[in-house]
C-alpha cells in the first residue's frame, strides 16, 4: 500500500469510529440528521454496527498492509454515503448537517477509496 493509501485508511477508520462512539448517545446534530431523514430510531443502533465492522475492515486491511481489504471496505463506506445523500435529497433534509456531515464524509471515504483502489491497481 501507499503511504497515502494507509494514512487515509487510518483517518477514515478513526472517523468512522468516533462517529460510532458518538452515535451510541447522540449528540443533537446526529439526532437531527437520523431524524430528519426519517431513520426509524428502532433502527439507529443498526448504525453504529454497520460502522464498527467497517472500522474494524479498514484497520485489519491496514495492519495487514493489504489493499484489497482496504478498498473493498473502503467501496463499502463510500456506498453507505452515497446511499445517504440519496436518503437526505429524497427526504428534503437539506440542512447543515447535510452539506458538512454527509457530504464530508462522502468525500473523504471517497478520497480514501481511490487511494486503496489505485493501490490495488
Amino acid at each position: 500500500m501507499t503511504t497515502a493509501a494507509l494514512i487515509g485508511t487510518y483517518i477514515l477508520a478513526a472517523v468512522l469510529l468516533g462517529d460510532a462512539l458518538l452515535s451510541i448517545k447522540p449528540p443533537a446534530f446526529i439526532s437531527r440528521c437520523l431524524s430528519g431523514v426519517n431513520l426509524p430510531r428502532d433502527w439507529w443502533w443498526a448504525l453504529i454496527g454497520v460502522k464498527l465492522l467497517a472500522t474494524a475492515g479498514l484497520i485489519t486491511g491496514a495492519l495487514r498492509n493489504d489493499p484489497s481489504i482496504t478498498a473493498t471496505v473502503s467501496i463499502g463506506v463510500l456506498a453507505y454515503f452515497v446511499f445517504a445523500i440519496i436518503s437526505h435529497i429524497r427526504a428534503r433534509f437539506m440542512g447543515s448537517e447535510f452539506w458538512l456531515n454527509c457530504l464530508g464524509m462522502t468525500l473523504l471515504s471517497g478520497v480514501v477509496t481511490a487511494l486503496n483502489v489505485g493501490a490495488v491497481l
